[in-house]
C-alpha cells in the first residue's frame, strides 16, 4: 500500500521549536545528525533486526495494562518503525497516538498520526498529552535531564510517561574486547560503545525534573549470536551504530576487528560456541503532579513511637 505524506497534527499541540542556546546548552556527547543518518540508513530492513524493540515494547505495553485507567491522547517518542503502536493495537486504554521520530524514513514506515521530531526539543504545546511513551530512543539524547523536563511540561496534570532506555550494563561484552583490543594493537583506546546512563542517576533525574511517583526498574536482556560479526551487524541494522562525537572517524583496522572478536569468543563464549550480549533495560515511570496523588506525610507527623514497632 502506498503511503501519503505526513499528515498534519492538530494546531493545539504544536509550539514554536525553542532555539538552542550554545552558551547554555549541555555538552555534546552524540551527534545527532549521525543518529538520525543510522535510523535513515536502517529504516528498510529494521523488521529483519526489530527483536529488541520489539521485545522493550512488548514489556512496556504489559506496564501499561496494569495501569487501570484511559490515556485519551498519547505520545510515541522516538517510534522506530511503529513497533510499539502495533503492539498497542486494540488494547483500548489509548484512544489517538501520536508517533514522532528524528528519522524521516523510519516515519515513512508508520501508519496515523505521525512528525519528525527531535527529542531533545519537542514541538508540543504545554499540557498536551495524558500519555508519553518512548522505547529504546533516550539514550541518544544529549541533555537527558531536559528532555524528562521537556516530557513532563508536554503531560496534563496527573499525566504519565513511561519509557525504556538502555541502561550502563548495555553490551558490556563487546565494551571490554573493544578496549583489550585498542590497548594491544594500538597501545590506546577511543570511545567506540555509547556511554549509558546509570539506573541510580536515572531516579534521581526523575525526581530532579519534578515527576510524582517515580520508578525506576531495571532488567536484563541476554541475546545469543553466532559471532561479534553478527551482533555487530544487528545493532547496526537496528540504526544503533556509534554516534558519540568523539568517535573515530576513519576506518577501522581488520586487524583490531579479528583481536576484539577473539578477545570477545575467548572470554564469554558459551560451550556451543555462541557468545551473549547484555542489553541492561531501564523502565522509568512518573506521573504529572496532581492534588489527587499520594503524598508522603510531613516530616514528624507520625503518631506511633519507632519503640512500640520494634518491640
Amino acid at each position: 500500500m502506498r503511503r501519503s505524506g505526513l499528515p498534519m497534527l492538530f494546531s493545539h499541540l504544536m509550539a514554536p521549536t525553542r532555539p538552542f542556546d550554545p552558551l547554555r546548552g549541555p555538552p555534546k556527547i552524540f551527534d545527532r545528525g549521525a543518529v538520525r543518518c543510522h535510523r535513515d540508513r536502517a529504516a528498510a530492513k529494521l523488521s529483519k533486526y526489530d527483536f529488541l524493540i520489539r521485545e522493550v515494547a512488548d514489556r512496556l505495553a504489559d506496564c501499561l495494562l496494569d495501569i487501570k485507567r484511559d490515556f485519551p491522547v498519547a505520545l510515541d517518542l522516538g517510534c522506530h518503525g511503529g513497533q510499539l503502536a502495533r503492539i498497542l493495537a486494540g488494547r483500548g486504554s489509548i484512544s489517538k497516538l501520536v508517533q514522532c521520530d528524528l528519522s524521516v524514513a523510519m516515519l515513512s514506515r508508520v501508519e496515523g498520526l505521525r512528525l519528525v521530531a527531535d527529542e531533545e526539543t519537542l514541538p508540543f504545546a504545554d499540557q498536551s498529552f495524558d500519555l508519553v511513551l518512548s522505547v529504546l530512543s533516550l539514550h541518544w539524547v544529549n541533555d537527558l535531564p531536559g528532555c524528562l523536563a521537556q516530557i513532563r511540561r508536554t503531560l496534563k496534570p496527573d499525566g504519565l510517561f513511561l519509557g525504556a532506555i538502555m541502561g550502563g550494563g548495555t553490551i558490556d561484552e563487546l565494551r571490554q574486547a573493544l578496549l583489550t583490543a585498542e590497548i594491544e594493537t594500538l597501545g590506546g583506546a577511543s570511545p567506540r560503545v555509547s556511554p549509558f546512563v546509570d539506573a541510580h542517576d536515572a531516579g534521581a533525574l526523575m525526581q530532579r525534573v519534578g515527576f510524582a511517583l517515580p520508578v525506576v526498574d531495571t532488567e536484563r536482556i541476554v541475546l545469543s549470536y553466532e559471532d561479534p560479526f553478527a551482533m555487530m551487524a544487528e545493532l547496526r541494522g537496528l540504526g544503533e551504530s556509534n554516534a558519540v562525537v568523539e568517535r573515530q572517524s576513519s576506518f577501522t583496522r581488520r586487524a583490531l576487528m579479528a583481536s576484539a572478536a577473539r578477545h570477545y569468543h575467548t572470554k564469554h563464549a558459551g560451550e556451543d560456541g555462541r557468545i551473549p550480549a547484555t542489553f541492561q533495560i531501564i523502565t522509568l515511570s512518573g506521573w504529572a503532579p496532581h492534588d489527587s496523588q499520594q503524598r508522603p506525610l510531613q516530616r514528624g507527623s507520625g503518631r506511633t513511637p519507632l519503640s512500640d514497632v520494634l518491640e
